[in-house]
């Protein structure tokens, strides 16, 4: 990074900390509710004093420090460094004022904008990404803090009324992974601490991992099952501290004259069900995990299903416990000197916990940062995800992901199902039949514009180049872009039709002899490692097709940043994306005079009863689809005639007059729309074009 661009982000990391301040007073400030947290203006004060310490004072020629008192007064744990103010005791430190503290902040600033300008060395820059992402976890801890010190008030104040807790878009469904021989680990692209390495091989059995997390309604069912007075589903240290304590539910639940309550940093609000539980520690992770027949994930599991994409709520829910003590990987090695000390000291008596929470600082979690903290502390942000040994027998003759979803769909409040399962050798065939219909514009329209503007499109592909295809099918729309840019040397497709693939292949290499195809046999939402012959060059990315549009906006989030992973840094990703136009267009597109539309989403009915010994009766079942303005997508349903009970993946369910199985969702966007989307997911719209109307839309996004 140029010295300009990390000035640039160390200003906004020491902003946003100033910004997590502001709507607190200086007496707000001072005060220490507990020994394991630190009052809002030390966190302020340390992590200045980070930077004053290593970068500042022995770099930077003619440095004068601000005042040789702060080095013992905001000193956190450095015994290198020297002696340091007692830790329950940060909270007597009424003096330096706040003020005092926020001229000091200034001051460092001032001489890093002067360090940074004169010239930034390879050891600078990994100093101050290390202060930066060390400011950023406690800019985490600051609002952790904050929110124990206000539980403890009579008053229950609010930090910020305009806080939301996070919610969920549906309740968790296992996914299966197949286990084996994995790398776990920092694979060397940008920031890590030291303990996320070295990268190293882990062997899994077959897991599956629930792909949200547990959310409150489900922990009230824990505990008005008894789950806080049954021993046997906890470990003894838990239970000790369930007696000691007089724990009964998180930590922050209060009991309300009308229920359940919960103190967050939007003040004490009504127990919002949809949200993930929170504050909870290892020990009741563990129990409610043994209550639900289930097991919390190693860090390994965890980490393998997050770089696959399978996981929803990752990084801006709750930290997530692990099953993992918090050990050196082999090979580890602490740095040398004082900045050594900075996590290999601590690995003893505490456990991992992964991803990321609603105060974590955007950008700052990974798949491979661990997380760490005794198992019986309750003050963080911390949730959890079940997962669970691989089923075996009769459930896994039943395609067990299938018949997971199915049972979860069709069971949950508003009965839905993923339209990856439309994809039977039935449906593909029905899906090409919809899109020679006359209603059906979009592949068409994008074919045609694919073919305009292939020229021009071969510019961003690198000479030798290799070519990633997400869901490639057949490979028609990609040989447009090898006829305009034969400097692409491999061609990667992934697609979860093997037989697709075998017929694919056998055509490009004989249409064409020189290029390499190395075919990838997966579900292109798990993405796996790139293998090493694509690795070494340039890569860019192929997605045509507005397959994106049938992921919910959090699920295209978690995609994008996924292929962003996958591909590594300086690489593209060429994106055809439907447009937002007109009702009627859109409607006839996905309900065709013909019936062609209906057929293939009533073909998931017959999948149903076909694979998981479903009984649906498809007369009784009418095809919908109807535009959704407030979500700006195309939805389609299976609505139910009548009152029914159907059975399906081994249980029964009851379908209501007029109720409606949601099949699809499929997002239509604006220029503007995409552009905030590619810039959330770390990636910026580089070029676009757009076909004549109805419009669709081709987009090229490079990592930022």
């Amino acid at each position: 990074m140029n010295s300009t661009a990390l000035l640039d982000r160390y200003l906004q990391v020491r902003q946003h900390s100033e910004a997590l301040v502001a709507p607190l007073s200086d007496e707000d400030m001072v005060v220490q509710s507990m020994p394991d947290a630190s009052p809002a203006k030390w966190h302020l004060a340390h992590t200045t004093w980070f930077f004053e310490t290593f970068l500042l004072a022995p770099r930077l020629p003619e440095y004068t420090v601000f005042d040789p008192t702060f080095a013992y007064l905001f000193n956190s744990y450095y015994e290198a460094l020297g002696p340091r103010q007692p830790r329950p005791q940060r909270g007597l430190l009424t003096r330096p004022p706040v003020a005092r503290l926020m001229a000091y902040r200034r001051y460092i600033d001032e001489n890093m904008h002067v360090l940074l300008q004169g010239g930034v060395t390879d050891e600078i820059s990994a100093l101050v990404e290390l202060g930066l992402a060390h400011e950023q976890q406690h800019q985490e801890l600051l609002l952790m803090d904050v929110l124990h010190l206000f539980s403890l008030s009579p008053l229950q104040p609010a930090y910020s009324p305009r806080w939301r807790e996070p919610g969920s878009d549906r309740p968790a469904r296992f996914v299966a992974l197949a286990g084996g021989l994995v790398e776990i680990g920092h694979d060397g692209q940008g920031f890590a601490f030291d303990n996320e390495g070295p990268r190293h091989k882990v062997f899994l059995q077959p897991f599956q991992i629930a792909d949200r997390l547990v959310s409150n309604a489900q922990w009230l069912a824990f505990i008005e099952a008894g789950g806080y007075s049954r021993a046997d589903l906890w470990l003894s240290e838990g239970w000790a501290r369930v007696q000691e304590e007089g724990w009964e539910a998180p930590m922050y639940w209060r009991r309300g004259d009308e229920g359940w309550m919960e103190m967050g940093l939007g003040g004490l609000h009504p127990l919002q069900d949809a949200s993930p539980v929170t504050h909870i520690s290892y020990y009741e992770a563990c129990a409610y995990a043994a209550w639900a027949d289930a097991r919390l994930p190693s860090e390994a599991e965890w980490e393998v299903a997050a770089r696959a994409g399978l996981l929803g709520q990752v990084e801006d829910c709750a930290w997530q416990w692990t099953a993992s003590a918090y050990t050196p990987y082999p090979g580890f090695h602490p740095s040398a000197g004082a900045v050594g000390e900075y996590n290999g000291k601590f690995m003893v008596s505490q456990m991992v916990l992964r991803g990321g929470a609603s105060i974590t600082p955007a950008g700052h979690a990974r798949p491979s940062y661990r997380n760490f903290f005794y198992p019986a502390q309750r003050w963080m942000f911390s949730g959890l995800r079940l997962a669970r040994d691989a089923r075996t027998g009769e459930d896994a003759s039943e395609h067990e992901g299938f018949a997971e979803d199915v049972r979860s769909g069709l069971g949950a409040p508003t009965k839905s199902l993923p339209p990856k399962y439309f994809y039977d050798a039935t449906g593909s065939e029905l899906f090409e039949a919809i899109c020679r219909t006359r209603e059906y514009y979009p592949t068409r329209m994008e074919t045609a514009l694919l073919r305009e503007i292939a020229e021009e499109l071969s510019t961003v592909i690198p000479r030798g180049a290799a070519l990633v295809e997400f869901g490639s099918g057949a490979s028609l729309k990609t040989r447009l872009l090898l006829d305009a840019a034969p400097q692409i040397g491999l061609y990667l497709p992934i697609d979860i039709s093997e037989s697709a693939l075998r017929k694919a292949t056998t055509m490009l290499e004989g249409a064409y002899p020189e290029l390499r195809v190395l075919p990838q046999v997966g579900d292109f939402t798990h993405l796996p490692h790139l293998p090493p012959a694509a690795a070494s060059r340039a890569r860019v990315a192929f997605f045509p097709g507005s397959t994106l549009g049938n992921f919910t906006p959090a699920e295209a989030l978690r995609f994008l940043r996924s292929v962003r992973r996958f591909l590594g840094r300086e690489a593209r990703l060429i994106l055809g994306l439907d447009m937002q136009k007109d009702v009627a267009t859109l409607e006839a597109a996905y309900d065709d005079a013909d019936g062609i539309t209906a057929q293939f989403n009533k073909n998931l009915l017959t999948r149903i009863n076909r694979e998981l010994g479903g009984d649906f009766d498809l007369d009784a079942f009418t095809h919908l689809a109807r535009w959704n303005p407030q979500d700006s997508c195309m939805e389609m349903f299976l609505v139910s005639h009548q009152d029914q009970e159907v059975r399906a993946a081994g249980r029964r369910f009851h379908f209501a007059a007029g109720e409606r199985l949601h099949t699809e969702c499929s997002h239509k966007y604006s220029l503007e729309g995409i552009a905030e989307m590619a810039a959330e997911s770390g990636w910026h719209l580089a070029r676009h074009w757009l076909s004549p109307e109805p419009q669709v839309g081709i987009f090229v996004l490079e990592g930022s």
